[in-house]
């Protein structure tokens, strides 16, 4: 029975609201006479109100509903808006009955409708509407809703944005959130009300949530910027309250707030930095109708480069990778969404010389953008052969035919780990930024290493992994209490890293300012909060150990490397000790031929000789350091 009329509510025809409506203007006209006439209508009344006022009446109601649409609203979703067009269009009608009285006076000296009884009218027709309206929307939320707890929500903004959200939770009622107070960023301390619900100022933050019971805050400020977002939300996660973001207007449907729309934030969003200043003009110069060409395009890190140059037109875009289900991904969404279909996709190898040769010569590409390359500290630790083999002879094969073919910049992707390196990984990338910084001195291509720490949400990141053993009930899992690390979301580091490579000179290894560095079980205990759980209580946090070959902090420089600022905040050249070509190529070349004799000592010795600095940590490679 229940189900049928919650049911019901999905199918009931607009005909139905028209014929109530006309139902409750005869009422309350009737209703008006019978307390004009104190209920006892006089025989000279009665007849011209059945034979005149009574059809004149339900025909001018009836068309006033019919004109402006009375009828076309959702009952269940009836709000201020709702009652408001109701009075207008009641009033308009009574004023035509005032009309109508006024003419009958002028020509035969008489009221065809008691004045009293127009304003009786009038107001009984605005209370049963809007009453009815309210009932049946108070009975659909109980029959919905009753056998659920309502959440509390506090809304930050004051102004009709604000009220736009306010009004859009009431109308759902699927939702069942209950706005309890609205809050002033501004910390005015004046007595203000948004329908009846009290704006504090936003100092009180705390001591209003506690004693209100607060569950949801819900951001409504467009005017706030991202750290003052951040700043709200972070003190509401330690509360306890789940967070969500209310898009921008222009995306809202049709200009109404879709209650699926609302975002809850995410643990990016607490790590992500204002929105980066670029040099458009600068990058499009290097990049704009010109063939470009991005290595392990379907990765993480290669993917968005690929996005972000959509937007600078150049001529071509090659998409090289060796994963061919996220390359396919990658061509759907440049097609799909960004409408880009200058771009020839191939699947590919980055140690196969003769395929990247064939490559580069058919296509010709000024610009190359490496991000090819295997990453995980782990796994590379344990397969060091491969580590060489793609991160270091990759490297050197498409760097030597970017210098035999004079590609105008070869943009190599690094990282922090190639700082002081404790791990195989990190040690492969310092070789091949190495490689290139000294191939660099002796060829016409620009030779530009970018190096940068962690990226939010790449592929086998830590906040993927958080995510899931959040989902499967825990525990998280953190490999020490003290280990840290710099974050960067993924469009920032790609910004940078175009940016970076339409400044350089050429032979520079640049570093971008990766902000503070975040303890991971701070950032674990961040995304329990955030996922509405209690740390010890709902989900645990298990310290592991460190990995073979994990620092617990992450450099930027070594020792014996400074810095030197650019014209951009956010990015700086590192002061590296440099090194002649014929000795790190011969270097090199030893190295690589290593690798078919798969005896991992004796390659990670040959690495150490290269990178004196590089000193193995929690690894069985601890040994080569005695």
């Amino acid at each position: 029975m229940k189900n049928n009329l919650i049911s019901l509510r999905k199918t009931t025809p607009r005909w139905i609201v028209f014929t109530v409506d006309v139902l409750i203007c005869l009422i309350a006209l009737h209703a008006a006479y019978l307390i004009r006439f104190n209920f006892s209508i006089p025989q000279h009344e009665l007849v011209p109100y059945l034979n005149w006022v009574l059809p004149m009446v339900v025909i001018i109601r009836a068309l006033t509903y019919f004109i402006f649409k009375t009828y076309s609203g959702i009952v269940r979703y009836t709000g201020v808006e709702d009652s408001l067009r109701i009075l207008k269009v009641v009033f308009w009608g009574s004023v035509i009955f005032v009309l109508i009285d006024i003419f009958t006076y002028a020509l035969w000296s008489t009221f065809i409708i008691p004045f009293s009884i127009i304003i009786i009218e009038f107001l009984s027709t605005v209370f049963l509407m809007v009453f009815l309206r309210l009932l049946i929307k108070s009975y659909f939320f109980e029959m919905t809703g009753s056998n659920r707890m309502r959440s509390l929500v506090a809304i930050i903004g004051k102004d009709n944005f604000a009220l736009s959200v306010k009004r859009s939770l009431d109308n759902d009622i699927s939702v069942n959130y209950n706005v309890l107070a609205f809050f002033d960023t501004e910390n005015s301390r004046k007595s203000l009300r948004l329908e009846g619900i009290k704006i504090y100022a936003f100092e009180d933050f705390e001591a209003v949530v506690k004693k209100l019971k607060i569950s949801h805050l819900i951001i409504a400020d467009e005017k706030l910027n991202k750290q003052t977002r951040r700043d709200i939300s972070e003190q509401a996660i330690e509360l306890g309250l789940k967070v969500l973001e209310v898009p921008p207007l222009k995306s809202w449907i049709n200009g109404e707030l879709n209650l699926n729309q609302l975002k809850q934030i995410k643990i990016e969003d607490l790590l992500e930095r204002e929105v980066i200043q670029l040099d458009k003009k600068n990058i499009s110069m290097q990049v704009s109708n010109k063939v470009v060409m991005v290595t392990g395009a379907a990765g993480s890190i290669g993917r968005e480069i690929v996005l972000q140059l959509t937007s600078f037109k150049p001529s071509l875009i090659i998409l090289f990778d060796q994963a061919e289900s996220p390359m396919y991904d990658l061509t759907l969404e440049l097609e799909e969404k960004y409408h880009f279909k200058n771009f020839k996709y191939i699947i590919g190898d980055i140690t196969n010389r003769e395929r990247l040769e064939y490559i580069i010569k058919r296509y010709q590409p000024l610009v190359i953008y490496h991000a090819a390359a295997y990453k995980h500290v782990p796994v590379m630790e344990n397969n060091p052969a491969e580590a060489v083999f793609t991160n270091v002879k990759g490297t050197k094969i498409l760097a030597d035919l970017a210098h035999q073919y004079n590609i105008e910049r070869f943009v190599m992707i690094s990282t922090d780990k190639a700082v002081n390196p404790t791990n195989v990984m990190g040690a492969s990338k310092r070789i091949a930024e190495m490689y290139c910084q000294a191939l660099g001195k002796t060829s016409k291509t620009k030779f530009i290493t970018t190096r940068f720490g962690n990226v939010l949400g790449s592929n086998g990141s830590v906040i993927p992994r958080f995510k899931q053993q959040i989902e499967n009930g825990g525990p998280i899992t953190v490999t020490h209490p003290e280990i840290t690390r710099y974050f960067m979301t993924i469009p920032e580091a790609c910004q940078l890293v175009l940016e970076a490579g339409a400044m350089a000179n050429g032979n520079e290894i640049y570093i971008f300012d990766m902000g503070k560095p975040v303890k991971i079980v701070d950032l674990a205990r961040k995304m329990i909060r955030l996922a509405g759980l209690q740390e010890g209580k709902d989900i645990e946090i298990v310290f592991t150990g460190l990995r073979p070959g994990e620092k617990i902090y992450e450099e930027l420089l070594n020792k014996k490397e400074n810095t030197l600022p650019t014209y951009h905040p956010l990015i700086m050249i590192a002061k590296v000790v440099e090194i002649p070509y014929e000795h790190i190529s011969s270097q090199v070349e030893e190295l690589i031929s290593t690798v078919p004799l798969f005896d991992n000592y004796e390659l990670v010795k040959k690495m150490k000789q290269i990178v004196p600095e590089f000193k193995s940590m929690n690894s069985a490679f601890e040994k080569l350091d005695k």
